[in-house]
């Protein structure tokens, strides 16, 4: 067994610059002659521009430039579009924005940008940046989703006919689930709010732009998830211009869980403003300006509702939806509103469904896909549905889950049998075992001495509560494009179309050559991040990596063999016909001839000889475009609540996976876990918060918004996986990175309501902060 091949927990090789602060970030570059950047911001949430006066900023020590949205339209510079819209997709017509890089006329969000200033230093554009002198006009603003959606609020966009309507989105059979109604002999509802979080990504968002006037060209050095996606934007809709001109570079990333996925107008900023002084000219992102400009997550407000029967069977779901976009319809913005509707569904069998979601825009942060888009969404309501429906048949949560899981053998199963609306957006989940997942899952989390640990909490005054939960969530998306490449010493370098911020491509990839085609571990290096060095991409979000990338790696690899072959019939003076390649070597078939495929790719590269005849130098492409996997999970969670004070402390946390084939369980684990925390720090702390009167942000700092320490998480994660290998791509593997805070929510809530039931708690929206659980708790009759 190569003990750094397929299912081995290798060590993260990256970890070693990283963890010797080796790593290079967008801030560690420092070019020749550069400048900085500082971004004028609204400070309303709604409000005219009656006129800017930059004489006074321009007139600061050190600055170069400042730009405005006046300029911008004076130069024909275009604004950012979402990437698509419902109707790009046979859906119903929406309003389709295109974000400016500078706001000419109306700020829509405390956080819009108005004005850039380019300056020596960071500090000398940051005070200038105070002296751009902004006539206002303060206009009517609303920031709450439910507000948002009333007929005559205050518009985000005047000549939107339909309100704050972004789009609308249905999908179902509503005859069949009217029906499944009328008949069901109960039916239980939730009405959840989905509270609104931001990434908080280590390194926060930054940019270099750098034009060179001889060439005519540009670079830009970005914080991206997906820098061929950013190249094609930059040059398409906003500097219309050949792709050939800018060259994207992203180096080391420190986190980006989607929010950097998408562009932003400070992309588009620093390049432009590089090609008015001729110099260099970076951004960098405070804590506080990430938090008011990146991308924010959820927001959602739903009333849902399930129809059973006797057995406890589901017969129906209902459910309706307003979910916030903010001010803009942002890159991918779409996303999230479809994926917290579509997955609805779940592990389960509903036999009718007819689920509705309007997308909302208020005068708030735009929003977009964060770790799980839309997926955490509709876990959070099917399983809280759950649970409404065990108390209410008086069923155990493990057996009424059981009675209506997706049997394996309804596999391949489509989850649109029979909607008459939205079908095309469905699924088909190719595999599955959910029962066996829970009977490992329940067995792990010592299900039935449950009571023998409640009492010893009463014994100690604390309250507990348990749940267990399923998640499924779809992962992976678009095509992907591979290269795997010898050089003269039969070293490999994969060129990945894919973009590693935290995912451990290097390990896992180089663990993937290592089994295929037998070259040493240690001798595999990634390329990665650079539109000059990657000659296409689509970057990495939505758990696509193993399962898009790794499946074009695996035709590359494929290629590599057939390619090499003839060459090493010649070596060993043998057919082409006559080989077989196994464990990195060909060998004559009877024979014990053989040689190792980094002994064939050196021959590539004589100076004279074979090379004449089988061509120069060893490399291949592979591409792939595979349907998206299906990666699910049973959560069990137990903990404690002190009734005094309100305080939620996970005792046990319990998570078995099935993302199909395991490349290395480390690295899973790791994302597990992480995901774990993003998921449980909703739950229970993190929110972004709007004033209503005034739209300020109240949360834009870590002052104010709680961000979950390690004392909040359980001191330990049971983790196991079962494989079910996935039948969509060659190498069976599923999406792992967002199934954790798919997951975490419901697992989290379930259980607090669980401990807070006894004392007449019904109801609880996240954040489960100790205020809100004491205030519960005191409001209770019981």
């Amino acid at each position: 067994m190569n003990r750094y091949g397929i299912g081995q927990p290798v060590r993260r090789v990256e970890d070693q610059r990283f963890l010797t602060g080796r790593s290079r970030y967008v801030d560690d570059i420092q070019l020749p002659h550069m400048l900085h950047g500082a971004v004028v911001m609204s400070n309303h949430p709604h409000a005219r521009i009656r006129s800017i006066n930059i004489d006074a900023a321009m007139k600061s020590p050190g600055v170069h430039l400042v730009l405005t949205g006046a300029d911008a339209k004076k130069e024909n510079i275009g604004g950012i579009p979402p990437l698509f819209m419902p109707e790009d997709m046979g859906g119903p017509k929406g309003y389709r924005t295109f974000r400016p890089l500078l706001e000419p006329a109306k700020a829509r969000y405390v956080g819009d940008r108005i004005a850039f200033v380019v300056a020596e230093t960071p500090e000398q554009a940051r005070i200038a940046a105070e002296l751009v002198e902004i006539d206002w006009e303060p206009l009517p603003a609303v920031v709450n989703v439910a507000e948002a959606a009333k007929d005559g609020a205050p518009k985000v966009w005047d000549d939107n006919g339909a309100g704050n309507l972004a789009f609308p989105l249905m999908m179902g059979n509503k005859d069949a689930t009217d029906a499944a109604f009328a008949k069901a002999k109960h039916t239980v509802s939730v009405k959840l709010y989905n509270n609104r979080i931001v990434a908080n990504t280590m390194e926060p968002r930054a940019v270099i732009g750098d034009y060179n006037s001889a060439e005519d060209t540009y670079t830009l050095y970005t914080s991206s998830q997906n820098p061929h996606g950013v190249r094609g934007i930059l040059c398409g809709a906003v500097f219309k211009m050949p792709e050939i001109k800018l060259r994207v570079i992203a180096p080391d990333v420190g986190g980006g869980f989607g929010m950097k996925g998408d562009i932003y107008p400070e992309d588009g900023l620093v390049l432009w403003a590089s090609r008015k002084l001729r110099r260099p000219v970076k951004w960098v992102a405070t804590r506080t300006e990430a938090m008011l400009t990146d991308n924010h997550g959820r927001d959602q407000l739903i009333s849902a509702e399930m129809a059973l029967d006797d057995n406890g069977k589901i017969m129906g779901i209902r459910a309706q939806a307003l979910h916030s976009v903010g001010a803009y319809v942002t890159n991918a913005g779409v996303v999230p509103v479809l994926c917290a509707l579509r997955n609805i569904p779940n592990v389960y069998v509903v036999p009718a469904m007819l689920v509705m979601s309007k997308a909302t825009f208020t005068h708030t942060t735009p929003l977009g896909p964060y770790r799980g888009a839309g997926r955490p969404e509709a876990s959070y309501v099917i399983e809280r549905l759950m649970d409404e429906a065990a108390r209410k048949l008086n069923l155990d949560a493990v057996e009424i889950r059981r009675r209506n899981y997706i049997p394996p053998s309804a596999f391949p199963y489509n989850t649109t049998a029979n909607w008459t609306v939205g079908a095309p957006v469905g699924w088909t989940y190719d595999s599955g075992d959910f029962a066996k997942l829970t009977d490992r899952a329940v067995e792990l989390a010592d299900w039935p001495a449950f009571q023998q640990r409640k009492k010893k909490s009463e014994a100690q005054g604390r309250l507990r509560g348990r749940s267990l939960i399923y998640y499924l969530e779809d992962s992976g998306v678009f095509n992907e494009r591979m290269e795997i490449r010898f050089d003269p010493q039969g070293m490999v370098t994969v060129v990945a179309g894919t973009h590693s911020h935290g995912q451990g491509h290097a390990t896992t990839y180089a663990q993937l050559v290592s089994d295929w085609l037998g070259v040493p571990f240690e001798n595999v290096r990634l390329v990665q991040g650079d539109t000059d060095a990657v000659a296409f991409g689509r970057g990495t979000y939505a758990s696509r990596s193993a399962m898009l990338g790794g499946s074009a790696l695996k035709g590359a690899a494929d290629a590599i063999v057939e390619k090499a072959k003839d060459m090493a019939a010649h070596l060993l003076e043998a057919s082409a016909k006559d080989l077989e390649f196994r464990e990195g070597r060909f060998t004559v078939v009877g024979t014990d001839r053989a040689i190792a495929m980094t002994d064939v790719a050196k021959a590539f590269f004589r100076p004279v000889g074979p090379t004449v005849k089988f061509g120069t130098g060893l490399d291949a492409s592979g591409s792939s475009a595979v349907p998206p996997t299906f990666p699910n999970g049973c959560h069990v969670c137990e903990l404690e609540v002190d009734p005094d004070t309100g305080e939620v402390f996970i005792d046990k946390y319990v998570v078995v996976d099935d993302v199909g084939r395991v490349i290395n369980p480390m690295i899973c684990h790791g994302q597990i876990e992480g995901a774990l925390a993003q998921g449980i720090g909703q739950a229970l702390m993190e929110n972004i918060v709007f004033d209503p009167d005034s739209g300020q942000m109240l949360s834009a700092s870590f002052a104010d918004y709680a961000m979950p320490r390690a004392t909040d998480l359980p001191a330990h994660y049971e983790l196991d996986f079962i494989d079910v290998p996935a039948k969509t791509n060659p190498l069976g593997v599923k999406g792992v990175g967002e199934a954790g805070c798919v997951g975490a929510p419901p697992a989290v809530m379930n259980a607090i309501l669980d401990a807070l039931r006894p004392r007449g708690v019904t109801h609880l929206d996240m954040p489960a902060t100790p205020r809100r659980v004491w205030e519960a708790l005191r409001g209770a009759k019981h």
